[in-house]
């Protein structure tokens, strides 16, 4: 059965598109300048640019996004986030085996497909802007890695796209009845523009957002969460490997 996600809270009340733009941009906008701010003090201390991402996280975006939902709350009365996150309604449970495994798929094909995209326009367009260092390389101790993806496993695994689903999907997305239709793809190609700090990136994530915009359209927004937490959570896997191997030589 199809499910619109609305019924819990019909009608909600809509973002204009100047609304709009600037919910969707200027948390990005935010983040980058205080992960560009910090990447010299990052630097110093001999860790990876990630480092500088995980402490924008904590310091701005999570802070910001969650910190609006919790005022755009309070100004309609108080209560739970519920009554302004849509697309929570309940789905069978075994629905969650068929549409996490196949969206975490698809993400992954289209980011794999995307990643000579990515470096073309790197190189092409965006080669005077800072890298985002994984730091999985030689020239980084062991400790400076551990803290770095500690920071991952918190912020970027957990916190930071359980917020940005409720912000984005969650709060942002069904409040812009004026694009109608387009309003998935308007939504993906501004949340792409939000990561201002891998701007060579946004095909990719327009191509690779859209289905989970969809899901929690026709699903719900849990799903959108778990996916984006199993992707967040490859690059996780893939640093302690290599943090193990170094240990290994060591």
């Amino acid at each position: 059965m199809k499910n619109s996600g609305l019924s819990q809270q019909a009608p909600i009340a809509q973002h204009t598109v100047g609304q709009s733009l600037a919910l969707h941009l200027i948390p990005g906008v935010l983040v980058g300048a205080c992960y560009f701010a910090l990447l010299p003090l990052v630097h110093r201390w001999a860790m990876p640019s990630m480092m500088s991402l995980m402490l924008a996280l904590a310091f701005v975006l999570i802070p910001l996004e969650f910190g609006y939902l919790r005022y755009v709350t309070r100004r309609q009365g108080g209560g739970s986030l519920r009554n302004i996150v849509t697309y929570c309604v309940a789905i069978p449970t075994w629905q969650y085996f068929v549409w996490v495994p196949a969206l975490f798929l698809l993400l992954g094909v289209i980011f794999t497909l995307g990643k000579p995209v990515d470096a073309f326009l790197q190189g092409w367009a965006f080669s005077w802007m800072p890298t985002l260092e994984s730091g999985l390389r030689e020239g980084y101790s062991r400790r400076a890695l551990v803290t770095t993806y500690a920071m991952v496993a918190v912020f970027g695994v957990v916190l930071g796209p359980v917020t940005e689903e409720l912000y984005f999907r969650g709060h942002l997305l069904p409040r812009m009845g004026y694009a109608g239709k387009w309003a998935p793809l308007l939504h993906c190609f501004l949340f792409g523009l939000y990561h201002i700090w891998t701007p060579w990136m946004l095909l990719t994530r327009i191509l690779g957002m859209l289905p989970l915009a969809y899901a929690v359209q026709r699903r719900n927004l849990y799903l959108s969460i778990v996916v984006h937490m199993l992707a967040n959570t490859v690059d996780l896997i893939g640093a302690i490997v290599f943090i193990a191997g170094m240990a290994t030589v060591k």
